[in-house]
């Protein structure tokens, strides 16, 4: 595993101006469980993939206790400190299939080909929803703040990861993929094109 992601990471990008903090992740997760209930795609379980600070377990702990967290992380760091699972999400098998795998801002620290397995070990622990996003080429030049951004890290289109991502799963929007494992009906205006 990586000590790039050592203390000094997370105080320089969690620290004083983290890109996002305990509060939007808690109106993310909210807004994910109000759409998965809406869609009637039941969430008892979730698989955190790059769990960082564990804002999403901490989330899950108040608001849903009944649902079961797995978290894990490249960073040996962040398991002691955080008490996630060492796991590289583009080697790792994961134990079992979750009704929500939680991807953000992950995948960029890979290389193509490793993120290229990574989109198929989301696809095989995947059997609900999708939650995933990381910045690409566009975001870079138009959205990211890069004075508070990792920018030593591989940019990639969004066409290159929807390519991938569409062999496992459907696009419903704003970050959200349908697992083609999973039966929820959709209709046709509730997807993206």
């Amino acid at each position: 595993m990586s000590d790039r992601f050592d203390a000094q990471y997370y105080d320089r990008f969690y620290g004083r101006t983290p890109v996002h903090t305990r509060q939007q992740i808690g109106h993310l997760a909210n807004g994910v469980f109000s759409l998965a209930s809406w869609w009637r795609i039941p969430i008892r379980s979730v698989l955190d993939v790059g769990a960082g600070k564990g804002y999403w377990r901490d989330w899950l702990a108040e608001a849903r206790p009944g649902a079961k967290y797995h978290g894990i992380d490249a960073s040996e760091y962040a398991c002691r400190r955080f008490d996630h699972e060492l796991a590289d999400i583009s080697v790792w098998q994961p134990p079992r299939r979750y009704d929500l795998v939680v991807c953000q801002s992950v995948l960029q620290y890979l290389d193509d080909a490793g993120a290229s397995n990574a989109i198929g070990k989301l696809a095989h622990a995947c059997r609900g929803l999708l939650m995933f996003d990381t910045p690409t080429i566009a975001d870079r030049d138009a959205v990211l703040d890069l004075s508070s951004t990792d920018v030593a890290v591989s940019w990639r289109t969004a066409a290159w990861y929807r390519k991938r991502l569409h062999v496992g799963f459907t696009e419903i929007g704003a970050g959200l993929w349908l697992s083609r494992d999973c039966p929820a009906v959709f209709y046709e205006l509730e997807r993206a094109r």
